[in-house]
Order: C-alpha cells, then structure tokens, then sequence
C-alpha cells in the first residue's frame, strides 16, 4: 500500500494524478479502476477499454495542470479543454449537506455512473488549481518520483517519509563516498 501524498485526502484529483508511478499503475485495468474510484467515494463502473481510457486520458490531463501550475506556466490547451469537457458532462447541483454543521456539496444528476465520476474529479481538480490550494501544489523532488503534493510546511520537499528517507540515504551515501575518496 502507497502512503497517500499530502493533499491527497482534500483533492480526489491529486489523488488521481499520484495513482501512476514509475513502478505501478492504480488503473491498470477496468476493475481496478473502479475499485480505486469506489475507495475514493466515486462510486462507477469501468465497463471497459474505452472507458478506462477516458479515466486515464482526464488523469494525465489534471497532471499536466498541476504540472503548469507548479512550473509557473500556462497548461497545454488540450488539457484544459479535457478537464471542461469531462465537468460538464454531468449536470451537478451545489447542495446543502447538515453533518456537525452546513455544507455545500456537488449532488449528480446521475450518481454511479463514470461521467459522475469524472465530473466529480475535473471540478475538484478546477477548484485545486485556481483555488486556494493551488498555490500549495507541488512535485515531489525525490529522484525518480512523479507524484504531487501539497506544501503545507515550508520545509517539506517530498511526498511521502519513504521519499524523503530515500534522499537522505542517497546524501549520505555520497558523502561517505566523497569523504572515503579524498586524498589523505
């Protein structure tokens, strides 16, 4: 089990985009993808191919936004209008929600089905990038690693403990070696 960026609980579509690594795929297949959009109270079927594809075609379409936002520069056209496109396929509703307190929610005109679902993902990832939480947004800065997170803490420059510990361990490696190599 991947520990979830940071973020990743607030934005179900920070949460998508860090479903791909360099070593695997949260995706990979119909199944998968529809228990990863259950666990994420995204509750589709991912009837196929096609499907799967339009998933995986929106995550690399939210990628690319939070990439440009993070770089400072404006995202690939094509991306935005994936992410427009998939927000308006379902006619959502702002609604009042009273759990300890008022709530406003997204309430689909038609919940359980994958345009919900991507709708759901496309309208957080709007509000994550031209939000509040834009500017928080982040690469991990470990070697190798692809996932994004949010910057709560000025110092924090990695996703996850794992990343951050194997910096530290690739540093002092390097240090061992440079100070076992220099002439005496």
């Amino acid at each position: 089990m991947v520990t979830a960026a940071p973020g990743e609980d607030r934005s179900p579509a920070l949460a998508l985009v860090n479903t791909r690594r360099p070593a695997a795929d949260d995706l990979a297949t119909p199944g998968a993808a529809a228990d990863w959009l259950r666990e994420h109270g995204l509750e589709a079927a991912v009837s196929g191919p096609d499907s799967l594809r339009r998933l995986t075609d929106l995550r690399a379409a939210v990628r690319e936004l939070l990439a440009a936002l993070a770089e400072g520069r404006t995202p690939d056209a094509a991306a935005i209008q994936t992410v427009n496109t998939a927000a308006r396929t379902d006619a959502a509703a702002l609604q009042l929600a009273w759990r300890d307190g008022p709530l406003s929610e997204w309430q689909s005109a038609r919940p359980g089905t994958l345009e919900a679902a991507m709708a759901a993902l496309s309208r957080d990832a709007i509000e994550v990038v031209s939000g509040a939480l834009g500017p928080l947004v982040r690469p991990c800065e470990a070697h190798g690693c692809i996932r994004y997170y949010l910057r709560e803490h000025a110092r924090r420059r990695w996703c996850s403990t794992t990343c951050g510990d194997r910096v530290r361990a690739a540093r002092h490696h390097r240090l061992v070696v440079e100070q076992r190599d220099e002439p005496r």
